[in-house]
């Protein structure tokens, strides 16, 4: 298989993907029997435990033409997890068997509703210790919004006060847990008595219904 490094196993020449082969609705999403994608130098081949779902994809479903690598059959997801069956020959610090998560938006090999995927190196990571493939898998594209937010955007450091609103949803909870790694102290809005709870277990140092009016 181009790309390959030395002495890994044979894999599947086909795998099932969740595809779609026009826009529309849910109803567009079926299952097809497509070719296993070839990994190139500096791709990575996982087989696929778990995906992602988000608001994006359905975006995808509807409007193909939002990404540029929309050609039909389409297999929609941009991010997920599962261990490594593949490494291109310019891969480093990854082996086969490795359990991974990884992302990656408008991939013209295809997305991640399908058995394998094959995604470039600098987009996958080792699954953080005691995650399982079902958080790993809907984590990344949450995960790097949130470290973007905290980290390149905000610059946040020990000792600054920030507030993060709707900290009990997918990015806010992240965020408010990279805040706290950061030293920050975090004041957060979360909707109801279970979601400010929720938020004061994260770490939260104070939080209040934002449902209830004005938060100041």
């Amino acid at each position: 298989m181009p790309g390959l490094s030395p002495a890994q196993s044979p894999l599947p020449q086909t795998m099932r993907a969740a595809a779609i082969d026009a826009a529309g609705g849910p109803q567009m999403l079926t299952l097809h029997t497509v070719p296993v994608p070839k990994v190139d130098a500096d791709e990575v081949l996982i087989a696929l435990h778990a995906a992602g779902v988000g608001p994006w994809d359905a975006d995808i479903r509807k409007k193909p033409t939002y990404i540029q690598h929309s050609a039909f059959p389409l297999i929609l997801g941009v991010d997920g997890a599962g261990t490594v069956a593949a490494l291109g020959s310019a891969v480093h610090g990854f082996k086969v068997g490795d359990k991974v998560w990884a992302y990656s938006w408008d991939n013209p090999k295809g997305g991640f509703y399908a058995e394998y995927v094959a995604v470039p190196q600098k987009t996958v990571g080792h699954m953080p210790l005691g995650m399982t493939f079902e958080d790993a898998g809907v984590g990344a594209v949450s995960a790097l919004t949130a470290i973007q937010g905290i980290d390149d955007a905000l610059h946040v450091k020990r000792g600054e006060t920030l507030i993060i609103h709707g900290a009990a949803g997918g990015v806010g909870t992240l965020a408010l847990q990279f805040a706290k790694l950061s030293g920050a102290r975090v004041l957060a809005t979360a909707s109801g008595e279970d979601g400010a709870k929720f938020v004061r277990d994260l770490g939260a140092d104070a939080v209040v219904d934002g449902r209830q009016g004005d938060i100041v």
